[in-house]
């Protein structure tokens, strides 16, 4: 009776676990891409995700979650919304000083060369590269009206940074008209 009450509370166990996990809403270069993302209170949807390649190099995989309205990516940055980015290592050739370079040409890209009404929040935002980043890592860019956003590494919250207008220059690296990565924005907004 004692090994019957066993096995049925693992199976339990089990099932809520299986249940409570977020479903891979698709797989991207090995990385299974949730179809969810809480953004503290605010359940957000996936939009959708991409591979960011350089020089037939797949770099990392950027995924996209929004509330349900999706929209372009110009509606995307104004929106003042719970929004999150998530980036997940693929390459060990990302390194922290390719990573902050590359983002930093982003931030150019993104508010046409006018850095400097966020240039503070850059410069926090960039501390977050300084550590060693390694294939497997995961960044979450989380926004939160009233809040920033909040920057994690591994689930782990570095920095809560900025307001809005961070975001729109921020999730402009890849959402912009002037984007890391064309095809990479597409799949990201699901288009």
């Amino acid at each position: 009776m004692m090994k019957h009450a066993l096995s049925a509370g693992l199976a339990t166990l089990l099932l809520t676990t299986v249940l409570s996990a977020p479903a891979a809403a698709m797989t991207v270069e090995g990385v299974d891409v949730p179809e969810s993302y809480q953004a503290d209170t605010t359940g957000l949807e996936l939009s959708g995700a991409g591979t960011r390649s350089k020089f037939f190099m797949d770099l990392y995989v950027g995924s996209l979650y929004l509330t349900p309205e999706g929209a372009s990516g110009e509606s995307v940055l104004a929106a003042d919304e719970p929004q999150a980015i998530t980036l997940h290592i693929v390459s060990g050739m990302i390194t922290s000083e390719r990573m902050t370079d590359a983002t930093l040409e982003g931030f150019e890209a993104s508010t046409d060369g006018n850095v400097e009404p966020v240039q503070d929040e850059i410069d926090r935002f960039m501390a977050v590269f300084q550590d060693e980043i390694t294939e497997g890592d995961v960044f979450d860019l989380v926004y939160l009206p009233g809040e920033g956003v909040r920057v994690l590494k591994n689930g782990e919250l570095k920095d809560t940074i900025g307001d809005l207008q961070f975001k729109k220059a921020l999730f402009g690296i890849w959402l912009s008209d002037d984007p890391a990565q064309d095809d990479l924005k597409e799949d990201m907004l699901g288009l």
